[in-house]
């Protein structure tokens, strides 16, 4: 494996350690609204999976306009600075996957190998797995350390992860 740098190694820390972002979506007025989502990376389609429920609010976002944007951080440590917590923001696109296809399938076979015990969630008729294409990367590293990260070098670590 090629060197890896510090910011792009912390990047994968976060994707590979943390289970749950922020999902940010658009509402019908176009307004902001974020929501809690556990992620899995599916590193064979280099893409992001999430497990949401139609009755949800951000499912009905989501068909409407399919902009999304995901923030996961590091967890915060009692009586350290917040300020300096490592984080990145994810902006993409996000689709619905149909039920009964392979892609389906792929996807089930990824997200339920990071999440075993959402088997019985992702059987109910009204859940569905999302796919979110990341197109944009915003890192930040601690306090003044910040980058936009290619779209190309995110797509080769999430086919690493």
């Amino acid at each position: 494996m090629a060197h890896e740098s510090r910011l792009t190694t912390a990047v994968r820390e976060l994707l590979t350690t943390r289970r749950t972002a922020a999902l940010g979506t658009l509402s019908e007025d176009g307004g902001p609204h974020v929501s809690m989502v556990p992620y899995a990376v599916d590193s064979s389609q280099a893409r992001i999976l999430i497990l949401i429920s139609q009755l949800a609010a951000h499912t009905q976002h989501i068909a409407r306009d399919p902009r999304v944007s995901l923030l996961i951080s590091v967890a915060e440590v009692p009586g350290q600075p917040v300020h300096q917590l490592g984080r990145i923001t994810l902006v993409g696109e996000a689709h619905c996957i149909q039920r009964d296809t392979a892609e389906h399938a792929a996807c089930q076979d990824a997200y339920l190998g990071r999440f075993p015990e959402a088997e019985n969630i992702a059987l109910l008729p009204d859940f569905r797995y999302v796919s979110i294409y990341v197109q944009a990367v915003r890192q930040v590293a601690g306090f003044g350390a910040a980058r936009d990260m290619p779209a190309d070098d995110f797509e080769r670590l999430l086919r690493s992860c």
